[in-house]
């Protein structure tokens, strides 16, 4: 089930921890835009104590795999010493593909975070629900829309500035 955050207490980022830990993912997302890949960032944590953080590296891996949150995963999977993320939290920048949705799953991460909706290739909630579906055997809690609006921003610009360019 997703839990869209109130607009109020996720903008105003005061004591709000699920705002505070969005913004590590978008420090992450800003080093993406600095690298001219798609700002994305994600953050994975046990408790408060951050195991990974990780943003878009797919230009420049050249690997189609190489998403925010699927680095995040292959870095806490690290730390940890398990591929089990069963006590862990991600915070994405923008909901997950079915790709990402797939391997946190397969992760076994409970808790999912994430800031702008994705309506052309979401699978929490805008084209796809996989982090919730019955027929599955993991599900985790999402909250969506946690800083979505400064989240979304970063992309609609990146992607405005490479449309100028005659890129993307």
């Amino acid at each position: 089930m997703v839990s869209e955050w109130p607009a109020g207490e996720a903008e105003g980022g005061g004591d709000d921890p699920l705002s505070e830990f969005m913004r590590l993912a978008l420090r992450e997302a800003e080093q993406a835009l600095r690298e001219n890949e798609v700002p994305i960032g994600a953050v994975i944590l046990r408790g408060e104590r951050v195991l990974a953080a990780a943003h878009n590296q797919r230009e420049q891996l050249r690997d189609p795999t190489a998403h925010a949150e699927m680095i995040a995963i292959t870095q806490a999977a690290a730390a940890i010493g398990d591929w089990r993320l069963e006590d862990c939290a991600l915070y994405v920048t923008l909901e997950p593909c079915p790709m990402c949705a797939g391997a946190i799953l397969q992760a076994r991460i409970p808790v999912v975070v994430y800031g702008a909706r994705d309506p052309k290739a979401g699978a929490v909630d805008s084209l796809f629900s996989l982090l919730n579906d019955p027929r599955l055997n993991h599900r985790c809690q999402v909250y969506g829309g946690v800083l979505a609006e400064e989240c979304g921003r970063m992309l609609t610009e990146f992607f405005r500035a490479q449309r100028r360019l005659g890129k993307k």
